[in-house]
């Protein structure tokens, strides 16, 4: 790359995404699922699929490591924190604190497994009369060596109280901005996405010094909105360029789905293309540890993965407080968390309230 450029390296995306310190892993499902069946999967045959292990992506969607309905069953996690943001389709989540929840279109969980959880996220298909969509991401985000064996947590953030905004233009453009983390704005007069939602109190995002960020962007054709730098002198950033059809970066057509780092020290200028153009933004100062992982475990040695693989082995962690190992929440598709404490939070029956 140009010296000058603040584009650093431009990778074709694959399954993962590739990532950098603090994060971990990043995927990205898109599954075009067909109508539901009486067991809430896909009304379809299944047939030529590795039932537990379908990544196939036949038809346009897997199985994962479901076998009726599909997604994860329960599975133990140490060490780091996971963020999933659905964009369609719902999860039906189920942990080993007892939180159960059923989130989409828009909502995100994040999750601090630090000394171990269990969690399942399932897939349920609703509709019985038409396709049923999914899409979402995966974020992995490590946790610092002094974090790692903190107490698990359970967040929800719903999609209306997400911070976001709408940038407009010279022509009248429109690039609509999202923060799962990280404050954006003001920017060029723009109003901001005002004070972004609390992390979970142990993640690394919950600490200033982080500078991390976690944004989607949502681009008009022919739309023009510039990227702000970041704050932090050390900080690292990654745009992911993961629909549309070509896009200016500073200055430099991609005309294919990529991951693009950039310094995040530069203010970065986007010019989209002839299609609507979408873009996951990941950015934080590195933790700058050893990471040692197997599979689940995310530790900084190897004695460390060892005593999580014997730790799990003797307490699984709590235990699995439910009678099946991929727990469905009903076909009721109103949206809800169920917290550890009991507590229960229903988003359109308290937006009610609230209105």
């Amino acid at each position: 790359m140009n010296a000058s450029s603040p584009i650093v390296q431009i990778q074709a995306l694959g399954f993962p995404w590739a990532t950098i310190d603090p994060f971990l892993f990043c995927v990205y499902h898109d599954d075009a699922y067909p109508r539901a069946n009486a067991q809430m999967g896909p009304d379809s045959p299944l047939a030529g699929r590795d039932l537990g292990q379908d990544f196939s992506r036949k038809d346009g969607w897997s199985m994962y490591h479901g076998r009726t309905v599909p997604g994860f069953p329960g599975h133990p996690h140490r060490g780091f924190e996971t963020v999933t943001v659905v964009r369609k389709g719902l999860i039906d989540h189920s942990d080993s604190l007892g939180a159960t929840a059923r989130f989409g279109g828009g909502d995100v969980q994040w999750l601090t497994a630090g000394k171990g959880i269990v969690h399942s996220e399932m897939f349920p298909l609703l509709d019985a009369a038409a396709p049923n969509p999914l899409e979402l991401f995966q974020i992995w985000l490590n946790l610092p060596a002094r974090s790692k064996m903190a107490d698990p947590h359970f967040t929800m953030f719903w999609s209306e109280d997400m911070p976001h905004f709408t940038a407009t233009d010279a022509e009248g453009r429109q690039t609509e901005v999202a923060s799962v983390a990280g404050r954006i704005g003001p920017i060029d007069g723009e109003p901001g996405a005002g004070g972004p939602l609390a992390p979970p109190p142990d993640s690394w995002a919950s600490q200033p010094e982080a500078d991390l960020a976690i944004w989607t962007l949502r681009m008009a054709p022919g739309a023009r909105w510039t990227l702000p730098a970041a704050s932090g002198p050390d900080t690292r950033r990654s745009l992911y360029f993961f629909k549309g059809r070509s896009v200016g970066v500073a200055g430099q057509t991609i005309d294919r789905h990529a991951a693009i780092e950039l310094r995040a020290d530069a203010a970065v200028e986007l010019v989209n293309g002839d299609e609507t153009a979408e873009f996951l933004v990941l950015q934080g100062r590195p933790i700058g540890e050893p990471v040692a992982q197997y599979g689940p475990f995310v530790m900084n040695t190897q004695a460390e993965i060892a005593q999580a693989m014997a730790d799990y082995r003797r307490t699984q962690f709590g235990g699995w407080p439910f009678a099946d190992e991929a727990p469905v929440h009903g076909r009721d598709p109103s949206r809800f968390a169920r917290h550890p404490d009991g507590r229960e939070d229903r988003p359109l029956e308290r937006a009610s309230i609230e209105g």
